[in-house]
């Protein structure tokens, strides 16, 4: 084997260099890029953005308080707001069963689970309330049962609640599988080997392993909850002062024709894209706080 001549870079030495310059494109091919994501967000994004608020505020800040309090638009915020956390502890408790089943058991069928709770994602969300309507319409399949004891989930709150559960329904189980799986058994085995029962064991170690994960899903839960339009779109049937959320409350001010009902729907917009931005920061917060914990849990196992 020759040896490097000492005038010659290292064999090490052009490793690096040659890996570095594969990481270093042409400042044009750089500069292009950036402008052109820039430019795709600035477009697609921030634009549409400062355009709703600039429409909601054009007439005035008066004038809009005066269109978020109106009473058609407060109901459909309050509605809004009872049935979104209906949705979001509905699918707390079915992500976390589903998580627990898929994570913790091996058992036949689990990978075919694991497809179906990406099912809503691939439903569009009209063909949801369309199911629904076969479903619990006065001739679907359970219609003749509710008519007969009285009960009504179409063009009611029920039925905005399971069409938003539906759409929603992989946020939570699809942020916490990757992360039970993850955390894995040993620190559960290990509590119920010291005498703590499965509730104990749930409570004390599984929850706190899993809280971050947890959080993050029922974050991104609730924002699409609250946008959600198509399903809802279906099943409510868009009764003012009965079943308008605040999605279909836009529509409908949208589609008003005159002004008054424009600026009043960009102000209705502007609340929705509000909570949306709110989210958006609580999720930076949660990622970064993941993070450190991360990098704290990491120093903690190199020490031990």
């Amino acid at each position: 084997m020759h040896a490097v001549p000492k005038h010659l870079p290292s064999t090490n030495a052009n490793s690096t260099l040659r890996g570095r310059s594969a990481q270093e494109d042409p400042w044009w091919v750089r500069w292009g890029l950036i402008s052109l994501s820039v430019l795709v967000l600035f477009v697609l994004v921030i634009l549409p953005i400062s355009n709703v608020f600039y429409h909601a505020f054009s007439s005035g800040i008066g004038t809009y308080f005066k269109n978020l309090t109106d009473r058609e638009t407060m109901h459909a915020i309050k509605l809004t707001l009872f049935v979104v956390p209906i949705a979001v502890l509905a699918n707390v408790i079915f992500g976390v069963a589903a998580a627990w089943v898929i994570t913790r058991f091996r058992f036949p069928g689990r990978t075919l689970l694991t497809t179906i709770i990406d099912l809503p994602f691939a439903i569009s969300p009209v063909v949801v309330g369309l199911m629904f309507v076969m479903l619990f319409a006065n001739h679907g399949v359970f219609g003749g049962w509710l008519q007969a004891n009285g009960l009504k989930i179409l063009f009611n709150w029920p039925g905005i609640a399971l069409a938003t559960t539906f759409v929603t329904l992989p946020f939570v189980a699809r942020e916490l599988i990757p992360v039970m799986e993850a955390i894995g058994a040993d620190e559960e085995v290990a509590a119920i080997s010291l005498g703590a029962n499965g509730w104990q064991m749930f409570w004390r170690v599984s929850l706190p392993n899993m809280k971050w994960g947890l959080l993050y899903g029922i974050i991104l839960c609730n924002a699409r909850a609250m946008g959600e339009y198509g399903a809802v779109y279906v099943v409510s049937g868009r009764i003012i002062n009965k079943t308008e959320t605040l999605p279909i409350r836009v529509n409908t001010l949208f589609e008003g024709g005159s002004s008054e009902t424009y600026a009043a729907s960009f102000a209705a917009a502007s609340l929705l894209t509000l909570l949306a931005l709110v989210t958006l920061f609580i999720k930076i917060a949660l990622e970064r706080k993941t993070q450190t914990d991360l990098r704290e849990a990491a120093k903690i196992h190199q020490i031990e």
